[in-house]
């Protein structure tokens, strides 16, 4: 329960280096989430460029993406904060990865091992979806072989090493 008296104020998050809050004592206080306020405005016109780019119409998306053509439009529009599940649901409507719209709506943080192997498979326009996903299940089988542990060295490693041979 949140407050004035509470130290976790309305939204219930505590300030940087503010008190405990009482239901878990002894952990440090959280820092302040900032929303930024162009963030859902952004991820809607990224939501946007992308059917444009797959050539959908916000109907189709909408359902292949089984939420209402409204609801979509708002999101577009940046009036929407939709949850995680819903941002898969449009991503796998769009045919991109989950996770780059989870980036764009600060769920996750970017990754900088380069881009998802996966996600360039499924956004390939050249590739029907049976060789997509024939792709997809030979990259999985190799990563499991391995047990998902490198067992060559990067591509920047190896390239500095035979430069100039």
């Amino acid at each position: 329960m949140t407050g004035p008296e509470d130290p976790a104020g309305p939204n219930g998050r505590r300030a940087a280096g503010g008190p405990p809050s009482p239901a878990w004592p002894g952990l440090p206080a959280l820092p302040v989430v900032r929303e930024l306020p162009d963030r859902w405005r952004e991820l809607g016109e990224f939501i946007r460029e992308q059917r444009g780019v797959s050539r959908l119409s916000l109907r189709r998306l909408s359902e292949l993406a089984g939420i209402s053509n409204p609801y979509l439009s708002q999101i577009e529009r940046g009036l929407r904060k939709p949850s995680a599940e819903i941002l898969q649901q449009i991503a796998r409507g769009l045919r991109i990865s989950a996770e780059t719209l989870y980036i764009r709506a600060g769920i996750l943080e970017e990754r900088d091992e380069g881009e998802d192997l996966v996600g360039a498979i499924l956004r390939d326009r050249t590739l029907t979806e049976d060789q997509k996903q024939a792709l997809i299940k030979v990259y999985q089988s190799f990563r499991h072989e391995n047990e998902d542990r490198p067992v060559s060295p990067r591509i920047d490693d190896a390239a500095g090493g035979t430069a100039g041979r």
